[in-house]
């Protein structure tokens, strides 16, 4: 497949397609002194606008716990080369443990002070939560109690009243997560404003392929206990932000007539209720 049209300014050469989603075809480039770097080259695609303000929190960051944004042509990025090492290959090598410390250090520095001003367009976390909120008025109104319609509860008490409101990059996970030569810095965010707690929630989900670690009790109190201390917040809270982002998550599922991801959502939704109800 033939490489985007890159800026020359870039002083990049010799393209290698190393990875291709629904959202962008992602190339390896070499720079004009040697080093790798990656052009991430976006679809045009319903959430395009995810990505983007993404490259703005990147931007914001300037390389504080994320790779750097390196050049941007319209939805085409030049970034930072990650490395090769993702963070669920420490999960299967090293265990949950060493793999929940690493993440907690990626947050603690993406969470650290800027200088610089918010980038204006981040999406506000309530409009974030729109979905999980348009399923639980549905559920409402056709009269079910369902876990949707105690999640949106929960997400409205935490968007009254958030412990701060920063910068999060919105889709921290396993495989977002990377070791190189500056050490694991967190990658493709999506540029989401509001309460720090959203960000360690979808780490209960994580990875993708180990349900049953995900709905481990044991797993998911250390989770909470590790990612409160590290965010200066309770356990319950984090656990409250899990449950509403893996209801939100499970809404987004619902809308694209996923019922085999809904119903894994919101079985370690489930699980982590279990766990706060008993804190």
């Amino acid at each position: 497949m033939d490489a985007p049209a890159l800026p020359s300014r870039w002083n990049v050469d010799a393209p290698e397609l190393i990875a291709e989603t629904f959202s962008s075809r992602i190339w390896k480039v070499v720079r004009e002194d040697g080093s790798p770097a990656i052009v991430k080259a976006l679809k045009a695609f319903e959430d395009v606008e995810d990505e983007l303000r993404g490259a703005h929190f990147l931007a914001w960051r300037r390389g504080e716990g994320a790779v750097r944004l390196l050049g941007r042509d319209g939805h085409c990025m030049l970034l930072e080369y990650a490395g090769e090492t993702l963070l669920s290959q420490v999960l299967a090598e090293q265990g949950d443990n060493a793999a929940t410390a690493i993440a907690a250090e990626v947050m603690a520095r993406l969470f650290s002070p800027s200088d610089h001003p918010v980038p204006p367009d981040l999406q506000p976390l309530r409009v974030r939560f729109s979905s999980l909120f348009n399923k639980a008025r549905i559920d409402r109104e056709a009269g079910e109690k369902s876990l949707y319609v105690e999640a949106a509860a929960t997400a409205e008490r935490l968007l009254a009243d958030p412990v701060e409101v920063l910068p999060l990059h919105g889709d921290l996970h396993h495989d977002n997560i990377m070791h190189g030569a500056r050490g694991w810095l967190a990658i493709d965010p999506k540029g989401v404003l509001g309460d720090p707690g959203f960000d360690a929630a979808n780490m209960f989900y994580n990875p993708l392929d180990r349900d049953e670690l995900c709905r481990d009790p044991r797993r998911i109190a250390d989770m909470a206990e590790i990612f409160a201390r590290t965010l200066g917040q309770t356990p319950p809270a984090i656990l409250d932000y899990a449950i509403a982002y893996g209801c939100l998550s499970a809404s987004w599922y619902h809308e694209d007539g996923n019922a085999i991801d809904e119903s894994r959502e919101l079985s370690i939704a489930t699980a982590i209720k279990t766990v706060r109800l008993s804190l």
